[in-house]
């Protein structure tokens, strides 16, 4: 008897968010262009993230006959730089995408719904090889922390792949990607000892199966590969499939053919925000195709590891070397003006491309320099203690902290000596982030994107020359000159990072006088968190003499981030309004505390 042929659906979200915090700060700050909301990460989890959670299906009369958690029915990655925001901000959203992965275990043969992601969002081809594990390894990492399982595939920034980027894939435990039919090359059928290659690279590839991409450097190892169907994903994009759910479901069984002679997969990957930011109430469109439509259809909901346990591959497939979703030169559009880009005007370039990605390259270089030369004194393995490092940046507290030294640390370390070694540790950190790959992606230098890589890298001068007396500014924002602002009152790069970057950095001293003007109209406990730091109020005095205000205090701040220590003093006087004026220092004595205090207190009243 005939095996009656399945026909299965995956729809993949990409759901992403850049790293958008101050990395001085570790928060994110306020962004005009998101109101009316504080940020972007806030606007768009309002209009996406949070509803997909809680989709409802309506009937023609638009009373509610369900509502969907669509993370449970669809395939989906969520990246650090996105969950670690929801866990904070909108815990009960995070919650139900954790609660919908494990969901979809019991129901697909164990593998989840949810994949890795590549730490935060790098283009792999253009980093280089220890960049390329840390960001695997990262992923994978911040993954089990919270789906509690090893995850079975990864996203790649942009889709974007190269043979060594499948090689330290393979080598993480990652069993397979997505990515766009444009990347296939050409393809073999493995069980004909005869078969020839066939030439699939202008996007005809059929996306109805999974494929077998063989390492070049290691042929016995394999990376297995989706390819989701282009066309149907670019309508969701572009053609408006998500202002009607007939429309839409019509679209998807466009996507099967008869002449297939296997059970043939339905898979779509889009950009997770299309349901619900970049078309309103796409979220609802999903839900009711995912919960009533597709089984109607006779589709059978699955996600990528469970048709892949059914399906094994049966075809070979060469891929396009460092290609991507995005851009059709391949990955030139994170290195140079290849015509890709998104918005802008009329005459506008993106020449300023290559200089940023120079810049960024040379100071990387340098960083890893400084690394070398001062690293050894700490750790017994460098590069095996930036992977561990993880560890610490998902978890920064006292327990963790010491568990990571116990198994990276050469000998027992001091306090200064574990300082230091956090510091050398962040400063790798920011040297990844300031390769998100949306720092390239838009169209003017001058944007926010570009602007907060700008900020890592600055961030990560400034702990690189704790420990070099090497003036890596200097090089590095002459080379930023030769990146030419679109906005002629934009100026360069170099001037950007003056007028924008520089500007943003804040040290402990500010954040003491933060607190102490906030301190006026809150009542802070003895310990307080102000953004990344720790502030223990030690000693506290408040005068007030008609329409001023004078404070003067003492208090304990500590970095949570490099773990630094510092004791500051400080005096505030307010007058009515706006008008503050704060001066600090270092603490020294008492005994000095106590004179300042006497003189400043007779002399104000």
């Amino acid at each position: 008897m005939d095996h009656k042929q399945e026909k299965y659906l995956t729809v993949h979200g990409h759901f992403y968010q850049p790293p958008r915090e101050n990395p001085w700060l570790e928060a994110v700050e306020l962004q005009d262009s998101a109101k009316p909301f504080h940020d972007w990460n806030e606007r768009i989890n309002y209009e996406c993230y949070s509803p997909n959670a809680v989709s409802r299906i309506v009937d023609h009369q638009t009373r509610i006959i369900d509502i969907v958690n669509n993370y449970s029915l669809m395939s989906f990655n969520i990246g650090h730089t996105l969950l670690s925001w929801l866990e904070e901000y909108d815990p009960n959203t995070y919650e139900r995408i954790i609660k919908a992965d494990c969901q979809s275990t019991q129901e697909h043969l164990g593998h989840g719904n949810a994949i890795a992601q590549n730490y935060n969002h790098i283009i792999m081809p253009l980093a280089n090889e220890r960049d390329k594990y840390t960001q695997i390894i990262w992923g994978i990492k911040d993954f089990t922390s919270r789906f509690g399982r090893k995850p079975e595939g990864m996203w790649l920034a942009e889709t974007a792949i190269d043979d060594a980027t499948a090689q330290a894939l393979v080598d993480c435990g990652i069993k397979f990607t997505i990515l766009s039919p444009y990347q296939a090359d050409r393809i073999k059928y493995t069980e004909d000892p005869n078969a020839h290659w066939q030439d699939v690279s202008w996007g005809n590839v059929d996306p109805g199966r999974a494929y077998r991409y063989f390492l070049k450097a290691d042929p016995e190892k394999y990376l297995d590969i989706f390819f989701y169907d282009g066309a149907i994903s670019k309508s969701v994009a572009f053609d408006h499939l998500l202002r009607d759910g007939e429309k839409f479901i019509k679209r998807l069984c466009d996507g099967v053919s008869d002449v297939r002679n296997y059970d043939q997969l339905v898979n779509i990957a889009t950009d997770g925000e299309s349901y619900g930011h970049h078309t309103k109430f796409g979220d609802m469109a999903l839900s009711y195709i995912l919960k009533i439509r597709a089984t109607q259809s006779h589709f059978k909901i699955t996600n990528y590891g469970e048709y892949l346990e059914k399906h094994p591959p049966v075809f070979e497939v060469d891929l396009k070397q460092k290609s991507s979703w995005s851009c059709f030169h391949g990955v030139e559009r994170w290195a140079s003006d290849c015509g890709c880009s998104t918005g802008g005007l009329p005459g506008w370039n993106q020449k300023w491309r290559k200089p940023l990605r120079d810049a960024l390259n040379n100071l990387r270089d340098k960083l890893i320099d400084v690394y070398e030369n001062h690293a050894p004194d700490y750790f017994i393995n460098i590069w095996s203690a930036r992977n561990k490092y993880i560890d610490v940046i998902l978890d920064r507290n006292e327990d963790s902290i010491n568990r990571f030294f116990e198994k990276v640390q050469k000998k027992k370390l001091s306090k200064e000596d574990r300082i230091n070694a956090i510091k050398l540790l962040e400063m790798q950190r920011q040297a990844m982030l300031m390769f998100t790959s949306c720092g390239w992606f838009f169209c003017e230098v001058s944007g926010l994107e570009t602007v907060q890589i700008l900020k890592y890298a600055s961030r990560a001068i400034q702990l690189a020359e704790e420990f070099s007396d090497k003036d890596l500014e200097t090089a590095f924002v002459n080379t930023l000159e030769k990146a030419k602002s679109n906005i002629p009152e934009e100026g360069t790069g170099k001037d950007i990072y003056n007028k924008h970057v520089k500007l943003a950095a804040v040290n402990h001293k500010q954040v003491v006088s933060h607190w102490a003007i906030s301190s006026l109209y809150e009542d802070y406990s003895d310990e307080t968190e102000v953004y990344c730091y720790k502030i223990n109020k030690l000693d506290y005095r408040s005068f007030k003499k008609g329409n001023s205000d004078l404070i003067l205090g003492r208090v304990h701040v500590k970095s949570k981030i490099t773990l630094e220590e510092n004791d500051v003093i400080f005096a505030l006087l307010h007058f009515s309004g706006e008008d503050f004026h704060c001066a600090l220092r270092e603490f020294t004595s008492n005994a000095e505390y106590n004179k300042i205090k006497t003189s400043l207190v007779s002399k104000y009243n």
